[in-house]
Formats: structure tokens, sequence, C-alpha cells
């Protein structure tokens, strides 16, 4: 693979999905902590700081998951609706590089989204006087990152060999039984059934456990809550590696199409 055909590619969705109005989502997510600090105290009088905590980083979740799936879904899909795959792969481009360079420009969007996101949420934490764990909070929009960039990675999987529609069904149902993949092996236990314990220890061992990438609750509680290091190091290279073994199945579907 070339890494400068990649950023090529990458550069070429990141204008594009740039030039959709996709960071319109700034001003939307600038929107709802304006109302929320505004609203939160004549609702929770004694814990809006701590509501307004979680609140701003769940809305940055939502937001990042939404552009993910829907964005993701249809990187590769649209490309092939629309037969310009067939010029792009005509060209000097691997089908890996293709599906390399797709990744990274969304990427970098998720990036930029987030990094705006986190400015104007640290901005409105000041300007309302909440107190916060600055260290948390990066290491958590951090993690979200890497959670963001894995569901690219399963939003391109899907993409590829399904229509966007029907992927973007996958992709949330993914996230979901992602973030819950521990209590599915507890639910199979409760089953007192073979069968059922069979089933939820496969779903655990196949879906990727999200929960280990999600920092957003404990974050807003500060460095204490928050797990070991060498946990959050293995938590960040389990994402990665995840992320590379999904995009290493997208590959070798696409480039089995026959176009």
């Amino acid at each position: 693979m070339s890494f400068g055909r990649i950023l090529v590619i990458a550069t070429n969705v990141f204008r594009e999905v740039v030039r959709d109005r996709i960071l319109y989502i700034i001003g939307l997510y600038a929107l709802i902590l304006a109302v929320a600090i505004w609203f939160l105290p004549q609702l929770a009088a004694t814990t809006e700081d701590k509501i307004f905590l979680d609140l701003g980083l769940a809305a940055m979740s939502l937001l990042g998951l939404i552009v993910a799936i829907f964005v993701g879904t249809g990187l590769i899909n649209k490309e092939i609706e629309k037969r310009t795959v067939l010029v792009l792969i005509s060209k000097p481009i691997s089908r890996g590089e293709f599906i390399a360079g797709k990744h990274l420009g969304l990427s970098a969007v998720l990036g930029v989204l987030i990094a705006a996101m986190t400015a104007l949420y640290l901005g409105f934490l000041q300007l309302g006087n909440i107190p916060y764990p600055l260290g948390s909070i990066i290491l958590a929009v951090l993690f979200l990152f890497l959670q963001l960039s894995l569901i690219t990675a399963v939003a391109i999987a899907f993409g590829v060999f399904t229509s966007s529609v029907l992927a973007t069904l996958l992709s949330f149902g993914i996230y979901l039984m992602g973030n819950f993949t521990q209590d599915l092996v507890t639910l199979g236990r409760l089953s007192e059934s073979a069968n059922i314990q069979r089933m939820t220890q496969g779903l655990y061992l196949f879906l990727p456990n999200l929960s280990r990438l999600d920092l957003k609750n404990l974050a807003v509680y500060g460095a204490d809550v928050l797990p070991h290091p060498l946990t959050l190091i293995a938590n960040a290279v389990y994402g990665l590696l995840y992320t590379g073994l999904l995009l290493a199945i997208a590959i070798l579907i696409f480039s089995r199409r026959q176009f």
C-alpha cells in the first residue's frame, strides 16, 4: 500500500463530507449546550452541574455516532451505486488503499468535529462556572474518538456488501449490542440454558466490546475512578486492533466483488 495514495483519497473524502455541511453539527451541539445550561438550573437546582457534564459528553457521543454511521455506510455504497467506483479502481489504486483512505478521511472529519465540540463543551463549562476534571474529560474524548473510528470501520464493512439502509440498521445494532456484551454473558448465565449460554458467549467474543472505550460516565467524577493506566492502554490497543480487523474484512470483501 502507498500512504501517499491513501492520503489523497482521505483528503478527497474529508473535503466531500465537509461540503455536505456536516460541520453544521457543531452548531447543533452548541445549541444543545446553550439550551441545557439555561434550562438545567430551573429543573435540577442542586445537581445541574453533574447533569450538564453528563449531557455534554453524551450529546457529543450521539452526534459523532450519527456521522460515523450515516456517512460511513454510504462512503463505499454510494460509489458503487453511482458506478464511480469503476473509474477509481481503474486507476493505479488498490482496493485496500481505497478502503483505508475512505476510513482515514471520515476519521479525520470525526476528529475535527470532536475537537470543535470539546472546545465548545469546555467553553460552556467555564461560562457556567461548573467545576470539571479537565484531564479525565480529555481522556474520555480521546477514547470516544477511538470508539467512533471503530464504528466507522463497522459502517464501511457493512456498506461494502449491502445497501445503505441495511448497513445503517446493522451498524446501529452492532453499536447497541457492543455496549452490552458483558450483560449478554450475564443474561446467558441467568437463563440456565446451555444453548443460550453458548450463543451469548459467541456474541461476546464476536462483537466489539465498546464499553471498554466508553469513559463518559467515569470522566465526570475525575481521575480517581478511571481505570488503571495499563488497563486504559490495553483498551486503546484493543480498539485499534479491532478497527484494523474490520478494515481487513472490508478490504477482503471489496476485493472479491465484481463490478
